[in-house]
């Protein structure tokens, strides 16, 4: 079973417009509201594949049970912790081919309320094969709070796919236990190396073999429309993926992690989890519905996809 963890999760809502006109009104047509989060749209994708899985987090107030009532609908297994303060909204306005996001910073959780979730990972973690964290830590939450997940995970011996930024990527990639793989972007490599940017994919092959990041067994770089660069053991691999019309990006990040999660619960090589993942992305981004993919278009986008040591 996969447990994904999404600390802090939203309700996502997406307004599609013509044209996003500034300092007036705009009307919307179609508002779309879904649960949402990065662990929550990783989620809804490993539904779709039919690998079985449990998301976990926390949610509170009445955004919160419209999270738990829209994962039920879509026959969803989670497991969350309750909290005192109201989940967040997450806003993205889709214009003019572009995509411009509001979001809510979010609740502000207490000691107890992380001591209640950490308890009832543990009994989780007693089901796990594979475990995905993704997103933002909440307020009140420590920077190292993933690590302690990573703790537990290394305690029972389950795999940790990580997907998060800033300081708590920071400390976990620091820390003693480590995850097993790691899905950050050029940006967030260059921030974890104190470097102000990392201009090509030489620099960043560079940049992957550094001290720091050495002990990671995997680490998958999101290169966007150009694939990925990966870093596995002691090898370097470009991924590259053909090009695609995008109808909607969000959550696209999502899915490609939802495709590593689902190739290292089905214990598929490297080279097959990297093309599933990159699917599912490209998969993602051509529908308007954040975190779902058209299965139908699976194979043929996957023979199109090339893995090759550089």
């Amino acid at each position: 079973m996969i447990v994904t963890i999404t600390m802090n999760p939203a309700v996502d809502i997406s307004y599609p417009l013509t044209e996003f006109k500034v300092d007036t009104f705009n009307r919307c047509d179609i508002a779309r509201k879904t649960a949402g989060g990065k662990g929550l749209n990783v989620s809804r994708v490993l539904h779709q594949l039919d690998d079985p899985l449990v998301a976990a987090g926390l949610v509170g107030g009445a955004l919160g049970e419209f999270i738990k009532e829209n994962l039920a609908a879509a026959g969803m297994r989670f497991a969350f912790s309750e909290i005192s303060e109201a989940t967040r909204n997450c806003v993205a306005i889709l214009h003019d081919g572009k995509q411009t996001e509001i979001l809510e910073s979010g609740p502000t959780v207490s000691e107890s309320e992380l001591v209640t979730f950490y308890q009832a990972l543990n009994d989780l973690f007693k089901e796990a094969t594979v475990i995905s964290i993704s997103g933002s830590l909440p307020k009140g939450a420590p920077t190292d709070f993933y690590n302690q997940v990573l703790d537990l995970a290394k305690l029972k011996q389950i795999p940790v796919v990580l997907d998060t930024s800033g300081d708590s990527l920071l400390a976990a990639v620091q820390h003693d236990n480590k995850p097993f793989l790691n899905k950050p972007n050029a940006e967030e490599v260059a921030g974890l190396l104190g470097i102000s940017e990392i201009k090509n994919v030489t620099e960043l092959k560079t940049s992957l073999q550094s001290e720091l990041l050495c002990d990671i067994p995997v680490i998958v770089v999101s290169l966007s429309s150009d694939g990925a660069l990966v870093k596995a053991e002691e090898k370097i691999y470009k991924v590259d993926i053909p090009k695609i019309e995008v109808t909607n990006p969000v959550g696209s990040g999502d899915a490609t992690v939802a495709g590593l999660v689902s190739g290292i619960y089905r214990g598929q090589p490297l080279t097959d989890y990297l093309k599933k993942a990159m699917v599912l992305g490209m998969l993602n981004a051509q529908e308007e519905t954040t975190g779902h993919v058209n299965l139908a278009h699976y194979d043929d986008f996957y023979r199109q996809i090339r893995v090759y040591e550089v």
